[in-house]
């Protein structure tokens, strides 16, 4: 099967980032707490000249009100949340935590690493709550 660049946004920086949490995981190893993982991978990207902000607050409102605010733990470039985890694999759970920072950031894509197996856990996840615009003809 050929590799569609198209099937996955920003392939590129995505690929930069994961190669960033192995170079973080090797260095480090399994099972530390995920500060430490989302710090080190803070200090790896910065090291390859990669934009993210970390902890970025989100409003999250409902009806017109504010409910709350949601934290991410990085999002790169404006363009992927990142989600550190250490568990043993990546739940659902995750997976939906991640889908719904997407829906809320307008986001296209994210991606869950998890630091605690002895291979590094990777999930990229897609925002499905997008809505494509379509183009007249």
């Amino acid at each position: 099967m050929k590799y569609n660049p198209d099937s996955h946004p920003h392939s590129e920086l995505t690929e930069k980032i994961i190669g960033a949490a192995m170079a973080v995981h090797r260095e480090l190893g399994p099972g530390l707490e995920e500060k430490i993982y989302e710090n080190a991978l803070c200090l790896e990207l910065a090291a390859q000249d990669i934009d993210f902000t970390q902890q970025e607050r989100f409003t999250v409102h409902y009806q017109g009100h504010v409910v709350g605010t949601m934290v991410t733990d990085l999002i790169v470039e404006q363009k992927v949340v990142i989600e550190t985890k250490v568990a043993d694999q990546i739940a659902d759970a995750h997976i939906a935590q991640t889908l719904s920072y997407l829906s809320i950031s307008k986001l296209d894509i994210g991606i869950i690493l998890n630091f605690k197996p002895a291979s590094l856990g990777i999930k990229r996840v897609a925002n499905t709550y997008i809505k494509k615009s379509v183009k007249s003809a």
